[in-house]
């Protein structure tokens, strides 16, 4: 039963990780969007939560390449987090429905509603993780 909930709050807990990464990534898409040849990047939080968690075993063998190492370009490893939750993802550029003149690919509308559904997203798992934690203390407590 310890383990069941260890795994929860573990689970939730690598979530909100990529949850903080994909904020700031997100940011400075936003941050950028004047910046001239600038390529608004993003990473598929699905897939690199199932590589966090183990639940992908095709993304384990996926891992980036070491530093130095011959790449595709459009591909840049991400490291995130202290305990490397994420170090399967991948931060990808973000194809232009409509490319600027100046080669900005940042669409600034696309990257505010991302940026505020993450947020959203973000508080639920602070709230799945008090809730879990509150359950546990008050199963503790004999409540």
């Amino acid at each position: 039963m310890l383990d069941r909930m260890t795994n929860t709050l573990a689970f939730h807990g690598r979530a909100l990780l990529l949850r903080a990464e994909r904020q700031q990534v997100l940011s400075g898409n936003i941050a950028n969007s004047d910046t001239p040849g600038f390529q608004a990047r993003d990473f598929d939080f699905g897939k690199a939560l199932r590589a966090a968690t183990g639940a992908d075993p095709l993304a384990k063998a996926v891992r980036p390449a070491p530093s130095g190492a011959a790449q595709d370009p459009r591909f840049l490893p991400v490291g995130l987090g202290p305990n490397g939750a994420a170090a399967d993802a991948r931060l990808l550029y973000r194809t232009p429905e409509q490319p600027s003149i100046d080669g900005n690919t940042v669409d600034l509308d696309r990257e505010r509603a991302n940026f505020a559904d993450n947020a959203v997203r973000y508080q639920a798992t602070l709230r799945f993780i008090d809730g879990n934690v509150r359950t546990m203390l008050s199963a503790i407590k004999g409540e």
